[in-house]
């Protein structure tokens, strides 16, 4: 598949540049992005959540009332759970939600959520550039000349820009990655996505890398 490439002023270049098949062509696997998006979402839990049972609980162990009789049921100590402010139970506790997932799992969901915005037709790939100095009015012109304001954007870098990064930090439905850490959710969270040329490059060459993840 080609695609435009477009300058900073949102001008046709003339120039094209092909997307790999291998990255951008593939038959999407749904269950592999499932998967790699549940990894992504469950790492991010911190898994604090903690409720007192029984033995936590601040109260008086004294027997409430004799162990027959009373018609109903032995409620022992104050902490019952039983009774208002009592121990919880089987309340939740404190847990790791993250779990292993194999690389080429991973790899393949990334390969198939590009692949989704490939076929949508919402990669938009621009020419390398950079800032001078850090201007939010200067990358909000760039989103317009592209056309892509008013949607929820990923823009990818090749690496780390600081002035393009800071430029960007206070505009609304954007995100800002590094092309060899974007991951599936990313991809699949924005409307479109926004590369420059060495970032396309350095995402097929990290996702056709058997050794990468």
């Amino acid at each position: 598949m080609e695609v435009s490439v477009y300058n900073i002023k949102g001008e046709d270049t003339g120039k094209k540049v092909v997307l790999n098949d291998a990255v951008f062509g593939i038959e999407p696997n749904d269950h592999a992005i499932w998967l790699d998006v549940k990894q992504i979402m469950a790492n991010k839990r911190q898994g604090t959540h903690k409720s007192k049972e029984r033995s936590e609980i601040a109260g008086s162990t004294k027997k409430l009332g004799r162990q027959k009789g009373g018609g109903g049921a032995r409620r022992g100590d104050i902490k019952s759970p039983v009774l208002v402010g009592g121990g919880r139970v089987f309340g939740p506790v404190p847990r790791d939600y993250s779990f292993k997932l194999n690389k080429k799992v991973k790899q393949l969901a990334r390969r198939s959520a590009l692949s989704y915005k490939a076929q949508a037709g919402s990669i938009v790939v621009v020419e390398d550039f950079t800032f001078d100095a850090p201007k939010t009015k200067q990358f909000i012109e760039l989103t317009k000349n592209l056309k892509v304001s008013d949607k929820k954007l990923l823009f990818v870098l090749p690496e780390a820009n600081k002035n393009v990064f800071l430029s960007a930090r206070n505009v609304q439905r954007q995100e800002m990655a590094i092309a060899s850490d974007i991951n599936t959710y990313q991809v699949l969270n924005a409307e479109t996505m926004v590369v420059t040329e060495k970032a396309l490059q350095a995402i097929e060459g990290v996702l056709t890398n058997k050794e990468e993840a």
